[in-house]
C-alpha cells in the first residue's frame, strides 16, 4: 500500500522538526501506542495494540529515523511483530517546507503486512493502513498546533490556544 498527502501546520519548520523527533510526541500520535522508549539517534522501541478486521494484536517493534536533512526532510521506518497475527512494516518519507501559515508537511507512506494479517485481503489492509497514516498525521498536527476544537486547548499567556508541544518549546 502506498499513499501520499500533505498538511498545513501552523508552526515554523523548526518546531515541526523538533516535534517529529520527540518520543512523547510520537507515542501520542501513533494510534494504539502503549509504550515508546528510545531516542531519534538510536531508534525507538514501541508497543502498539491494533484491531485489523477480526484480528487484534499487540505489535512490538522498532521505529528508526534516517535520511535526516534538518529541518527539511527525514524518513520514519517501523517494523513490528504481532505474534500469531503476523507482522507489519512501513515507512514514511516526510518533507517540511516553510509556507505562508507555518509549515507544509508532505508525506509518502508505504506499508506491508504478512502472516494472518495478509490473509484479510488488500482492501481491508489498505484501508486500515490509510486510516493509521491519516490518524498519525492528524494527531501530530494537533500535538503541534492544538486541537481542531479550540475550546479543548488551554490558553497561553497571550490568550491564544496552542498545542501542548508548541507550549513546551515556546
Amino acid at each position: 500500500m502506498k499513499m501520499s498527502d500533505s498538511r498545513e501546520i501552523k508552526a515554523p519548520p523548526e518546531v515541526v522538526w523538533a516535534a517529529i523527533l520527540d518520543p512523547e510526541v510520537l507515542k501520542a500520535c501513533v494510534p494504539g501506542c502503549t509504550d515508546m522508549a528510545g531516542n531519534a539517534d538510536d531508534g525507538f522501541e514501541a508497543s502498539v495494540t491494533q484491531k485489523v478486521g477480526p484480528v487484534k494484536a499487540t505489535f512490538k517493534g522498532v521505529v528508526t529515523i534516517s535520511d535526516r536533512d534538518e529541518p527539511n526532510s527525514l524518513k520514519l521506518s517501523g517494523e513490528g511483530k504481532g505474534g500469531a497475527a503476523g507482522f507489519a512494516k512501513g515507512g514514511a518519507d516526510v518533507r517540511m517546507e516553510p509556507s505562508e501559515n507555518g509549515t507544509l508537511l508532505s508525506y509518502d507512506v508505504e506499508a506491508s503486512v504478512g502472516g494472518k494479517l495478509a490473509q484479510l485481503g488488500s482492501r481491508i489492509i489498505d484501508g486500515f493502513a490509510k486510516n493509521m497514516a491519516d490518524k498519525f498525521f492528524q494527531n501530530f498536527q494537533e500535538a503541534v498546533e492544538g486541537p481542531a476544537d479550540p475550546d479543548a486547548a488551554p490558553e497561553a499567556e497571550d490568550g491564544k490556544k496552542k498545542g501542548w508541544f508548541k507550549r513546551m518549546v515556546s
